[in-house]
């Protein structure tokens, strides 16, 4: 399984394409695999046979576990495959003694007992305060017994309604976990949460969990902004056959706060602050199913404003079609996401780990504004929204995302109204 992300351990079989005994071509799609940030095919990095399936659809698989052999010509030896996983060839004891077989491996490691279990469980665990022993007592329903995050849960829910019930009397739950019936007043729908509407859900709790979250407010008068945008935009339409929105606007402005202020461009781990090098500005997406994904500008410090545009409307459409690839769903130092696009003023957005800020940019509506004129102050009508940003208290103090956020502001509020394109 090969690692898909710095922030991904695990990933989940959704179908093999092949069966054993079947023949693949190199780069021909072995299985399907999906991840907390997008469904993939992961494709075989030789031409060969399958001659070993280790892990059934709906497995969960941490990253670097062998999931299946290939049989291989002779003369093949260990090489890197062309999207970087290390590729290494072995000798299969009993069931393929020759040709010799690939199989992608990466770092996996065992736990201080005998059991395997993978940084996502071992996570969950820490922040419930459950014991390597008491993960030894869990049940694992993985392959070869292996604990998934699934069991992990499930055990963590258990064992609260049964606290639960030693403390008060309550109506309980069926073993299903779902709630009875006469739990309801009136007429209900239970709809059971898609896998991607899980992964959401576990991710937002976990960040929850993890970062002290504060967000900071501030609006601005984005008048020039909006004229620019209106005059320019059937020309930028015609000379370069992409249509300019606000999206690649704001996120041009966050890439030079950024430069500003590098330390809202950073992760934590432990008691280490990791400041990154590069600007990867992730831009959250709605998809038709309600679902949010988020691909991202990778060294959009690098970008023209033309190159940023291009690149919006690129992922956006690929995100809202399902045809992103791995790659640009992972790796993003900071991200935003525009609530201005449902008609809403402002949110305070969650941070998506494991970055340390997240900004939110409102609707944009008209106001009355008193500006200063030479015949004295007058009532004027100009072009106002809100920004909020959210940031991760334990490395980003008020100061910081203070001055980060007016940065941000003062870029969009001082748009140079005569810029060219």
């Amino acid at each position: 399984m090969p690692k898909m992300g710095e922030s991904i351990t695990e990933a989940t079989i959704i179908s093999w394409s092949k069966s054993i005994g079947d023949r693949i071509d190199e780069d021909e799609t072995l299985l399907e695999i999906a991840t907390d940030k997008v469904d993939s095919d992961l494709p075989s990095p030789f031409k060969g046979k399958v001659v070993k399936i280790l892990f059934e659809e709906g497995d969960t698989v941490a990253v670097g576990a062998v999931i299946a052999i290939i049989e291989i010509e002779e003369g093949a030896h260990d090489r890197e495959s062309s999207d970087g996983h290390v590729v290494q060839i072995e000798q299969e004891e009993k069931t393929v003694k020759s040709p010799p077989v690939p199989a992608i491996s990466l770092e996996a490691r065992p736990s201080s007992s005998k059991r395997f279990y993978s940084p996502l469980v071992r996570t969950i665990a820490e922040l419930e305060q459950l014991s390597i022993t008491e993960l030894d007592t869990i049940k694992g329903t993985g392959a070869d017994g292996r604990v998934s995050k699934k069991d992990v849960v499930a055990y963590v829910q258990k064992k609260s309604l049964q606290a639960d019930k030693s403390e008060i009397n309550y109506m309980p739950l069926a073993e299903s976990g779902e709630t009875s019936k006469s739990s309801y007043s009136g007429e209900v729908e239970i709809i059971e949460m898609d896998r991607m509407r899980r992964l959401i859900a576990d991710h937002m709790v976990r960040s929850k969990h993890t970062a002290p979250h504060v967000t900071s407010f501030l609006e601005i008068d984005v008048t020039n902004l909006v004229e620019w945008r209106n005059r320019i935009k059937d020309t930028f339409l015609s000379n370069y056959r992409e249509k300019i929105t606000f999206t690649p606007i704001f996120l041009e402005a966050i890439v030079r706060a950024i430069q500003d202020f590098p330390g809202v461009n950073a992760s934590v781990e432990g008691h280490k602050m990791i400041l990154k090098k590069y600007i990867n500005v992730g831009m959250a997406t709605a998809t038709p199913s309600g679902n949010l994904i988020v691909p991202v500008l990778k060294n959009a410090d690098q970008m023209s404003l033309q190159d940023i545009v291009r690149s919006v409307n690129d992922l956006s459409q690929r995100a809202r079609t399902g045809r992103l690839q791995p790659q640009e769903v992972q790796d993003g130092t900071f991200t935003l996401t525009n609530v201005g696009t449902f008609g809403n003023t402002m949110g305070t957005p969650i941070i998506n780990q494991p970055q340390v800020a997240i900004l939110s940019t409102g609707a944009i509506k008209k106001k009355p504004a008193v500006v200063e004129t030479e015949q004295g102050d007058q009532i004027v009508v100009r072009q106002f929204m809100f920004l909020s940003l959210s940031y991760d208290h334990r490395i980003v103090d008020g100061a910081l995302g203070g001055q980060f956020l007016r940065r941000v502001g003062d870029y969009l509020e001082n748009f140079d109204i005569q810029r060219t394109i």
